[in-house]
């Protein structure tokens, strides 16, 4: 089943979720190769692609898992989450349509 993993980033954490960036990605690719990923993404802080030193309000990522606690452990064991990235995570089955 597809799960929603929504992350808020606490405030100020632009430089660690820089420092961080790499490992994250590798992680999020490892389920990309696999198929698993629908989309993931940063949110911007600022209506712009590129926010500069604005920076990110969080990241959602729609990946499929074989259940909710597996999404959620997932998601606990981020890269940016260990760093401290982010102020709170909020795992939720996610139900496809279209396209």
């Amino acid at each position: 089943m597809w799960y929603a993993i929504n992350c808020k980033d606490k405030e100020n954490s632009l430089q660690l979720r820089m420092k961080t960036r790499e490992s994250h990605l590798e992680r999020l690719n490892e389920l990309s190769l696999e198929g698993r990923i629908l989309v993931a993404g940063p949110n911007p802080k600022i209506d712009n692609e590129n926010p500069g030193d604005h920076g990110f309000s969080g990241s959602l990522i729609i990946a499929e898992f074989d259940s909710l606690n597996e999404a959620q452990e997932w998601a606990d064991n981020d890269p940016y989450n260990i760093a401290g990235v982010f102020e709170s995570i909020e795992v939720k089955p996610f139900k496809r349509v279209l396209p």
